[in-house]
Formats: structure tokens, sequence, C-alpha cells
């Protein structure tokens, strides 16, 4: 009986929530405008309250955002960034006051921007101050597995983290490498593979981090198999072509946690670049043994980082070829760190750019990589230093926000986990769009204007139209 009336209840909210999608009299709502832009002090800024008007066709010379509400996609999981050792390091040098303006500024939806969603590593990885693992040398029962390094700096990060979110956020782990006694390089650095001999260890040792981190107090909502498996990288790495990650996947972690009642962790792939991510997926999700554990894909933006182009159209074919697998974005960051260039405003831009195409491909959610940062851009103990939305200059004790903070913000504080993608597209390429319906039935409209100019566009939904200026290098997050 029970069973039914909750089916009852999931059917009624659905049935509401499409309703609410239809219903809305668009041409009696307003819309309200947040504005962030280049040379100017918006950032986050209500600039307009502005109302519908009949538009029964628009023309060739005028500039159009259109929005479908009828036409939705996937569901979206949520927004949020990497608690890595370099964030927690960081974050605990500030004063305490600093401290709490942080933890605001990301997780609280009125007076910041939402965050949702957490990821952390499993031991070390290259924004930590060292190599470690929780295990002595050789274990390969894991007798000593210890989370304790964890419990000085990061775990009371993500305590409070979750706290400043309200008490929930979802949480997913990534290893950037076994011990070094499980590889073939007998090193933790430099790549080098998992020994075959230890896959069943290996396994296992998710399971130990999950139930450890669990009784913390920190739920762990799945874990991705590998960060970056085809880069050997100076820092923490391991290799696995497609076929290896495949029979780890099938043949040890995923019937290992099942085998200890975490069957309901989910589990990424690739977690990797979007350039070989429709080949990764591929060979894991045609086999349907592997495929039955693997909640979905996650991919990086770093294959442009030569100067190439970011490979959007990638993640609508894996979208499109496995639409019961999620997609989610799981690291991005801007390279190159330099002091002086905090404020550089093409950073911001290019996670624009990224989630509205991303979104606009199926990602159901989208994490940033490290949440916090020094001024040195670590700290890193292999000197990969990068940006980050928020800097600590630790020695003032102040934080810096960045462009990439406010363009996050424009998707994060809007847009609430199990809201509905839906059709939003811009007439000129000057403008990027995206679209989502909250579950509350407000609708958020993300515009973004690349050009040097000035835009003015209409929104327009059905028959009804408002006309909205955008300034040059902006966002905008409509909200109606």
């Amino acid at each position: 009986m029970k069973s039914l009336i909750f089916i009852f209840s999931c059917f009624t909210s659905v049935v509401t929530f499409c309703q609410q999608a239809k219903e809305i009299p668009y041409a009696l709502k307003t819309v309200t405008v947040y504005s962030t832009a280049e040379n100017t002090d918006l950032r986050l800024s209500k600039t307009d309250q502005l109302s519908f008007k009949p538009l029964a066709q628009p023309t060739e010379g005028e500039i159009n955002v259109f929005v479908d509400p009828g036409k939705t996609g996937q569901t979206f999981l949520g927004i949020g960034a990497a608690l890595t050792d370099a964030s927690a390091e960081t974050f605990a040098k500030l004063p305490l006051a600093k401290q709490q303006e942080f933890l605001q500024a990301y997780f609280d939806r009125e007076k910041g921007i939402g965050y949702s969603l957490i990821r952390t590593n499993i031991h070390s990885c290259d924004f930590s101050s060292g190599s470690y693992t929780y295990v002595d040398e050789g274990d390969s029962l894991l007798k000593t597995f210890d989370i304790s390094h964890d419990k000085q700096f990061r775990i009371p990060l993500i305590k409070q983290s979750i706290a400043a979110a309200g008490g929930k956020i979802t949480l997913f782990a990534s290893p950037w490498s076994p011990p070094s006694f499980m590889k073939t390089n007998g090193e933790m650095l430099n790549g080098g593979k998992l020994k075959k001999e230890y896959a069943q260890s290996w396994a296992n040792y998710y399971v130990k981090f999950i139930k450890a981190y669990e009784k913390e107090g920190i739920p762990v909502w799945g874990v991705t198999i590998q960060n970056e498996p085809m880069a050997i990288q100076r820092w923490e790495s391991c290799i696995y072509t497609a076929e290896e990650e495949r029979d780890f996947l099938k043949n040890y972690l995923g019937p290992t946690l099942t085998k200890n009642g975490m069957a309901n962790k989910k589990i990424i792939v690739w977690d990797h670049n979007r350039d070989l991510m429709t080949q990764r997926a591929n060979i894991i999700f045609d086999d349907p043994q592997a495929s039955k554990y693997a909640w979905g894909i996650g991919f990086h933006w770093y294959e442009d980082w030569s100067g190439g182009q970011p490979m959007f159209a990638n993640v609508g074919i894996v979208q499109k070829n496995y639409p019961g697998k999620k997609l989610l974005f799981t690291e991005g960051c801007a390279e190159n760190f330099k002091q002086n260039e905090y404020q550089r405003w093409a950073n911001g831009e290019r996670y624009g750019r990224s989630m509205i195409n991303d979104f606009n491909n199926g990602t159901v959610g989208w994490t940033d990589w490290n949440i916090l940062l020094d001024e040195t851009g670590g700290p890193n103990h292999v000197g990969n230093f990068c940006f980050a939305p928020v800097h600590a200059d630790t020695p003032s004790g102040e934080i810096i926000f960045t462009p990439s903070y406010y363009y996050i913000g424009h998707f994060s504080k809007f847009v609430i986990p199990g809201a509905k993608k839906i059709s939003s597209a811009a007439s000129r390429s000057q403008l990027l769009t995206t679209a989502f319906i909250n579950p509350d039935g407000k609708i958020a409209v993300i515009v973004m204007n690349q050009s040097d100019k000035k835009v003015v566009y209409n929104l327009c939904i059905g028959t009804n139209a408002s006309v909205v200026n955008i300034l040059p290098h902006a966002i905008q997050t409509l909200i109606l």
C-alpha cells in the first residue's frame, strides 16, 4: 500500500511540474535580469525588470533568443567544485571571518551562488602538498587503511561546506593513482598501470574510502574510476585503455561495490577530455555486463589546452547514442596561473561558453576544479599551478573573486537541482544561450554576449517577447 501511495505521489508531482511548464501565462509575467559585464561594476547584479509584449513574427534584422518551455531535456543534478587538499589547506590559513565569507559565497543560494556538487580526491593528487596514500606500502589486504591525513584539513572543510549548503550536497570522489606497490612502474607519479594481481585489492580500496568518509558523516554519492586515464602526468596518474577500464568495472569495482551493499553508489567512467569520450563510451557502454554498473560518463575540457577548439559535439554524440547514461562535467580550470591576471575576463568567458554548450548537449551537472587556491595558484607538489574562481592571498588574509566565479554563478545560483533543461536558441552567433525550468515553475534563461558590442535582442516565448539589452562581453540570467 505504501508503495502505491509513493508511486501516485511521484506521478502527481510529475503531472504538476509539466502543467506548470505549459500553463504559465508568459505574456503577463515579468522578466528579472541579472548581469555581469566586463569593464563595469556589474557582478551578478540586478539590472532590469522587464515585461512581455506581443510579437507575432520576428523580422530578419532583429536578434532573438527563442525559448520553448514545452521542449524539455535532461534533469539538472547540480553545479559545484573540487575540495582538494590544496583548497582545504588554503582555507585553513584564512581568518575565521573570511572562512565564513568564503563558505557563504559558494554555498548559500541567497547570499552566494548555491553550489550543490562536491568532488574530492581519493588520497593525493597534484593539488596536494605531497604524495600519500591511506595504507602502508605493500599492504594489499588494506589492514592499515586510515584517512587520518584528511581529517586535518579536507574533511573539516567538506563538513563546513555541507553545512553551509543547508546540510545536503552531492559528493563524488576520484582517484589519481593506486598506491605505488599496486602499479607497473612502482610509483604513483608518471603514469604506469594497475597490476592485474592487485585489481581486487584496488576495488576494495574504494569501499574502504566510502565507509571511512561515511563514518565521518560525509555521504558519498559516487566515484569515478580514474582521473584522466589516458594522461601520463608528472603527478599522480594511472593509465587504463578503454578495454582495461571496462574490465576493471565489470569484473572488480562494480561487483565489489554491489557485494558490499553499495550498489546505489554511482560509478562514472572516463573522467577525461571530450576528444576521446565517444570511443570510451562505445567500448564500455556496448558491453552489457560493464554498462549495468555505469551511471554515466565524466569529462574534462583540456582538449583545447594548446589552442584547439573544444569538442562540444562529442558530448552530444554520447548523449544521443546512450540516452540512458548521464553526462557529468567533472573538471575544468584555467591553466598558466599568473598572479597579476586574477581578473582575466577570458577565463570567465571560457566557463560560460563551456557550460552553455555542455548543458545544451545533455550534461546533467558541472564540476569546476579547485574551489579555492592561494596566491601562488597552489599549493601543488609538482608546480602545476592554476587559476581558481576564488583565490586567497594568505599573507593578507583576503579573498579574491575572479570573473570565473561570477560566470559560474549565473548558472548555479539560479538553476536548482531537479530543474529540467528546456529549449533555448539564439538567432545570431554573438549570443550563446541555455535555459531551464525549475521545480517551482520559474524559468532561468542564461544569455552570453561574446562580442565587443552591446546587443539588443528579443527574448521570445511563443508569440510574446521582451526587449533586452546585453553589454559587450557580458553574461545575463533572466528569471521569468
